[in-house]
């Protein structure tokens, strides 16, 4: 089993093991997390579980492309959110990053000190020459995160989320290896 930890100030982030299934269920079947999530609430814990198994197996992988990592506070050890890296194609040394923290945590700062750890991982331990992500229009709080860690807005995807509340623009922001991190 692949041992990878991201440590930040005050997080870890370890790969996810099947152990942590029960709170990444928890997780997804929390509505506020949901309102900006394309996935959808879980019917069962079944459903989450087909859903992470493959997580679970991209980790265990030599070379992963697909990194899922669950977010621990370090006091404590207890499990706060979720964090994925999905690298492209080896040539253009990019990946797409995603995440998802509990809504007992928001507002503490905690998605933008990961965040900068994983882009710190990406650049420097991966080698890596940009990273993308995205967010629903309406993600006033995942907009701020991306701007504090000094992402760029590059554009506007119109009507590619698939909502509960219906279909959502999705705003595409980025930062390379050269820009200057916050």
């Amino acid at each position: 089993m692949n041992e990878l930890q991201i440590v930040s100030e005050r997080t870890k982030l370890r790969l996810i093991q099947l152990s942590d299934l029960e709170f990444i269920h928890q997780l997804h079947a929390l509505p506020e997390t949901d309102e900006f999530n394309a996935l959808g609430l879980p019917k069962s814990i079944e459903e989450t579980k087909a859903i992470i198994l493959p997580w679970i197996e991209d980790n265990q992988c030599e070379e992963i492309s697909n990194y899922t990592f669950i977010i621990e506070q370090k006091k404590d050890n207890k499990s706060i959110g979720l964090f994925g890296i999905k690298i492209g194609n080896k040539k253009y040394k990019r990946a797409e990053v995603w995440y998802k923290i509990h809504s007992d945590y928001w507002n503490n700062g905690f998605a933008t000190e990961v965040l900068n750890s994983i882009l710190s991982f990406c650049f420097d331990a991966l080698k890596l020459h940009r990273v993308q992500a995205g967010c629903a229009v309406g993600n006033i709080g995942s907009i701020k995160v991306l701007e504090k860690v000094g992402m760029i807005r590059e554009g506007r995807g119109r009507q590619i989320l698939p909502l509960k509340s219906g279909w959502s623009d999705n705003f595409e922001y980025a930062i390379l290896e050269t820009d200057e991190r916050k």
